[in-house]
């Protein structure tokens, strides 16, 4: 519906978004990591390192040729597989548009700390909702959803340059982009209960909708004290 491609409100207290940058980056090198491997090899390194909810929470055994980390890092190494080129790119178009404002609203390292907390959460979300699961979960989607629910409460009125229906650009307050975004999240988990299909293709809602939740949460107690809720911006 809507495709973010800059905001207008500009960084005031850190001089560069360094986390935000280094967090894409490695998302982008951990793909391009993926991207020679053979087919097969290929699905065996996200069995291996993508999140399966049937390995987390009932304590079944992947194969010991895939079981080369602990069960519990995959909470973290999940979040920067991707499954191909769009699904890397939308979540890294998110994640620059508004992950700069984040990391200037509490500062690099509780930043990267928001940031792997909101992935975990919405993790944990996808995962409680289908622990049976033994589809893996893989993408920044969940993170970067919490960095969407921290600038909501932050930035509401901000104005977001959009590709309406991805051809028309247009500036919209942040609160109509971000609203409308976790508007689609929850119809999803009304149409289909939040899981992704069977062969893993879908798309986990309950990650996103955790995620943007933990991020809400998140906000209010790590923002510098300085910093208003709602805050108007500079357009």
């Amino acid at each position: 519906m809507f495709l973010p491609l800059k905001d207008t409100n500009p960084l005031r207290v850190i001089p560069f978004q360094i986390v935000t940058v280094g967090l894409i980056a490695a998302c982008v090198a951990t793909f391009l990591w993926q991207v020679p491997l053979p087919e097969e090899a290929g699905f065996e390194a996200i069995l291996s390192f993508g999140l399966i909810p049937a390995v987390f929470f009932d304590f079944k055994d992947l194969p010991p040729d895939l079981a080369v980390i602990p069960a519990g890092a995959t909470l973290i190494t999940s979040m920067f597989m991707h499954a191909g080129w769009l699904h890397l790119g939308g979540n890294m178009l998110y994640l620059w548009v508004f992950g700069d404002n984040i990391e200037d609203a509490m500062g690099h390292v509780k930043f990267l700390v928001f940031y792997v907390i909101c992935g975990v959460a919405a993790t944990l979300a996808h995962g409680l909702s289908d622990p049976d699961s033994i589809s893996p979960l893989i993408g920044a989607s969940g993170a970067v959803s919490g960095i969407l629910g921290a600038y909501l409460l932050l930035h509401p009125r901000v104005r977001v340059i959009v590709l309406l229906f991805y051809r028309v650009p247009l500036p919209l307050p942040a609160f109509i982009v971000l609203g409308g975004w976790v508007a689609l999240q929850v119809y999803n988990v009304y149409l289909d209960g939040g899981l992704p299909d069977g062969d893993g293709g879908g798309t986990a809602w309950w990650a996103h909708i955790g995620g943007f939740a933990a991020g809400m949460l998140l906000i209010l107690v790590m923002k510098r004290k300085n910093l208003p809720l709602f805050d108007r911006g500079r357009y």
